[in-house]
């Protein structure tokens, strides 16, 4: 365990929480930042989470709606929003940023528009709102479900970044006895398997929710993650981080566990659940839907089959029934395990 730390945490959804919660067991002195006044006076006096039954959260961390306070003089500020809310949050906390910062991004997602990474987009709003300081940017991604995290059930994850000594910092700071940290330099392949995996656990929930069983999910895991391999070594990213905690690892507990919000509305949807009624039951951001428009143009751009991909999409997107889909996938043209 390091010493102490100021820290701020931009959005206080489930995962947001779970780690503020963790941190301020640690000692840390935690600071959670939140758009919503509705969260700040609920998660401020009675210390619950709606998302998180059962789960205390510490008197120690104050809750702001001020997003200045979660930034400044912080020795590390998280963004915890979800990902189709990093751009505008970045853009907020730009003002208060001090030269130098540490940032670690927690959220997983890909912006369509752009294609950039969400530490890309962090990087993006930094030069073209206040180039004149330098920040230090982090990924921290791996296979923990916020309900576990919370419930100080042990698990590993990976902060991923260029400069090594700022995976050191974010490894320090956050493992103790419920998380292990790994780090890697691979950033973008972490943060590519982050957006995927996603993807490919609503397939595997379709799957589920058109009652079958096992053997198509592990099928579906397996070659979703040869899906996410082969997009990530087009792109330049290392082979071993598909085949890590990131990657695979983060990939069989989003497609298997009954706390991914993505293998419950995938499960919806191959009930005959439409994606929007899908979310709504879910009741919170499903980062697979919001993921497919970018995973579908990276697989253009870069000239990569991407079957499982383009086949949620069809039924997300385009209509096409779940049984439809499946009969696709398995009828598709023979080829090799290994390209």
């Amino acid at each position: 365990m390091s010493e102490p730390k100021r820290i701020g945490i931009l959005g206080t959804g489930t995962w947001g929480t779970a780690l503020a919660r963790m941190l301020a067991n640690d000692g840390h002195e935690v600071t959670c930042w939140s758009a919503i006044p509705e969260e700040i006076e609920l998660l401020s006096g009675k210390r619950i989470h709606p998302n998180l039954p059962g789960i205390m959260v510490p008197e120690s961390i104050r809750f702001t709606g001020e997003i200045g306070s979660a930034c400044t003089e912080k020795d590390l500020v998280v963004f915890a929003v979800p990902s189709v809310y990093v751009r505008r949050t970045a853009q907020a906390a730009v003002p208060y940023l001090a030269d130098g910062q540490m940032i670690v991004d927690v959220a997983k997602g890909i912006e369509p528009d752009t294609l950039k990474t969400m530490t890309e987009i962090i990087s993006d709003v930094l030069q073209k709102e206040n180039p004149r300081i330098r920040v230090h940017l982090c990924a921290l991604s791996g296979p923990t479900h916020a309900e576990e995290v919370a419930a100080d059930m042990p698990t590993t994850i990976v902060a991923a970044s260029r400069e090594k000594e700022v995976a050191a910092f974010v490894q320090q700071v956050f493992s103790n006895h419920v998380m292990r940290v790994y780090t890697n330099e691979d950033i973008k392949g972490v943060e590519i398997c982050g957006a995927l995996k996603n993807v490919m656990a609503l397939a595997a929930g379709i799957a589920s929710g058109m009652g079958y069983g096992d053997n198509l999910r592990a099928a579906i895991i397996t070659r979703g993650s040869a899906e996410m391999s082969r997009l990530g070594r087009a792109m330049g990213c290392r082979e071993q981080t598909f085949a890590g905690l990131a990657g695979i690892g983060d990939l069989i507990v989003t497609a298997t566990s009954r706390h991914s919000r993505n293998n419950r509305a995938g499960y919806l949807i191959g009930q005959g659940k439409t994606a929007q009624e899908a979310i709504r039951e879910v009741g919170m951001v499903v980062e697979g839907i919001n993921a497919l428009p970018a995973a579908r143009k990276l697989a253009e751009k870069y000239h990569v089959e991407m079957p499982i991909t383009e086949a949620v999409h069809q039924v997300v997107a385009e209509g096409m029934k779940p049984e439809e889909m499946l009969h696709h996938l398995m009828e598709r043209a023979f080829t090799e395990e290994h390209y």
